[in-house]
């Protein structure tokens, strides 16, 4: 007997459709076989779907069994095939002959199964849910700690199942399920609020000003200075400045994390902007993606957030100079053999960096000795990849009596508002979704007008610093923020002055 059982597979961040078919030939001599190029884990499903029948009450059928993993050319991976080829076991056994509100021809099945029948969570459940929608399909039977996140996809029934005896007494009509409810995602959205205040920053106001420019208009930070200057703080609170998530970005994100299995069990839905600061010790694979099995890294892990790299030169060359093609295009490209996967990659990249490696000198009045060592520091970071940071600023060491200060400094609330003006500024004038850094060289031209004086001196600063032309629009690109932050229409030499400013490092590299 045939049975057919709708399922999924990974492709990069999405879903797409897998057909679980079943034949089982009580005639023949007792094997079991999979085909459709599954990995080690499917093909040990086998295993863990005999006990799991077993030690739920189900006799193992005789005969021959035969599992096709359909589209048969495309690489099948993990235990999410357990549940369906359970199911599809038990329906060509006829054990789930009855009647049923949930009827498998319309319904997505994934699930790992323990050996006493227990229902384990799986990756990806979200992207799952959005490929029954797209195919049609009006359920998805997932593990209860999954359900939350497959309920965010409207038009979709989300049944979180935690043993297989529970699935099966409702695929027979014995036991009624009721679906997962959706949340209330602007609710949710509109409750979330960052872990770390700005006013908890002690001084360090000027820094905070390029934060704010940075969030402004989506540039690249980089911030220099001594060990405990207040660095982190800052780059942990920056998500509280930056627009709330949209619905649909909520969803994107949330997708990515689903499909790395970075999503915790039981939370359907990510509300903060997300910031990720892997270890300096991250190979190019963690931080970029990729793998046999491209998976995505901690840009795309970053996506609608803020990539956090604390003590930059201490991150292989390598791995930064991956970094170049992502900062530019927001995309991450991983070719292999089999398939191309592209993995979304728009974050912000905020970096922080010591001057020496020793951590406890400024950047200046530091000495002969001081600037060689600063120097040889610095040499670690090429050229290109600061050429791709829009604001280099250097926060010095807080003196005590600013720390001992009883008034506290700007706060997120202020500096959200602001942001949040000159965004929209931006959006009056570009459109919705392209923000300043986003700006083409001719689209600078014409948004981003300089007056003759504003000109005249970007020039000159060019060729005092030998600047590329990437680093002329850059500087374009943060002024016509500052201009948007002052509100301010035209670029003269104040905006124009305050970006010359934040091209710090091209000065030493």
């Amino acid at each position: 007997m045939l049975s057919r059982i709708h399922s999924f597979l990974l492709a990069g961040v999405d879903a797409e459709r897998c057909e679980v078919e079943v034949d089982l030939d009580e005639s023949g001599l007792t094997k079991e076989t999979i085909v459709g190029l599954p990995d080690a884990a499917v093909k040990e499903s086998l295993e863990r779907v005999r006990s799991a029948l077993t030690n739920t009450g189900y006799a193992w059928p005789m005969g021959r069994v035969l599992i096709n993993l359909a589209p048969a050319d495309q690489r099948k991976e993990g235990p999410a095939y357990d549940l369906p080829i359970a199911v599809g076991l038990l329906a060509a056994s006829g054990v789930l002959s009855g009647s049923s509100a949930v009827d498998l021809r319309s319904a997505m099945v994934a699930g790992e199964l323990a050996l006493d029948g227990r229902v384990r969570p799986i990756k990806g459940a979200l992207a799952m849910a959005s490929c029954a929608r797209a195919s049609g399909l009006r359920t998805v039977i997932v593990p209860e700690a999954n359900a939350s996140e497959a309920s965010v996809v409207d038009g979709v029934e989300a049944l979180g199942v935690s043993t297989l005896a529970e699935l099966v007494g409702v695929l027979r009509g014995d036991l009624e399920l009721e679906a997962s409810a959706p949340p209330d995602i602007e609710g949710l959205l509109g409750s979330a609020s960052a872990p770390v205040d700005f006013a908890e920053v002690r001084g360090q106001e000027a820094v905070k000003r390029a934060v704010m420019i940075a969030a402004a208009g989506g540039h690249n930070l980089l911030m220099l200075g001594p060990a405990g200057s207040g660095k982190t703080m800052m780059a942990k609170a920056l998500p509280g400045i930056l627009p709330a998530l949209t619905p649909e970005e909520a969803i994107e994100i949330t997708r990515i994390y689903s499909v790395a299995g970075a999503l915790e069990p039981g939370r359907g839905l990510l509300t903060m902007r997300p910031v990720r600061s892997p270890h300096h010790t991250s190979s190019a694979a963690a931080v970029v993606g990729g793998g046999v099995i491209p998976r995505p890294g901690e840009i795309s892990l970053a996506h609608r957030g803020v990539l956090f790299l604390d003590e930059l030169p201490e991150f292989p060359r390598a791995v930064l100079e991956t970094l170049r093609q992502p900062l530019e295009d927001h995309v991450v490209t991983v070719a292999r053999s089999q398939a191309t996967v592209r993995f979304p990659a728009d974050f912000m990249l905020v970096a922080a960096m010591n001057p020496t490696p020793k951590g406890d000198a400024g950047m200046a009045g530091a000495g002969e000795a001081g600037r060689r060592a600063q120097e040889r520091y610095l040499s670690r970071l090429s050229g290109p990849l600061l050429d791709r940071i829009d604001v280099h600023v250097e926060a010095p060491a807080v003196p005590w009596e600013q720390l001992r200060a009883a008034a506290p400094g700007t706060g997120t609330a202020a500096m959200r508002e602001r942001v949040a003006t000159a965004r929209g500024r931006q959006r009056a004038r570009q459109g919705a979704g392209v923000v300043n850094a986003r700006l083409s060289g001719k689209q600078l031209d014409e948004l981003a007008p300089m007056s003759e004086a504003g000109e005249s001196l970007l020039g000159r600063a060019l060729q005092e610093l030998g600047l590329s032309a990437r680093a002329y629009d850059k500087i374009r690109r943060v002024a016509r923020t500052i201009a948007d932050l002052d509100g301010v229409e035209g670029l003269d030499t104040g905006p124009i002055a305050e970006a010359i400013g934040y091209r710090l490092l091209d000065r030493r590299v």
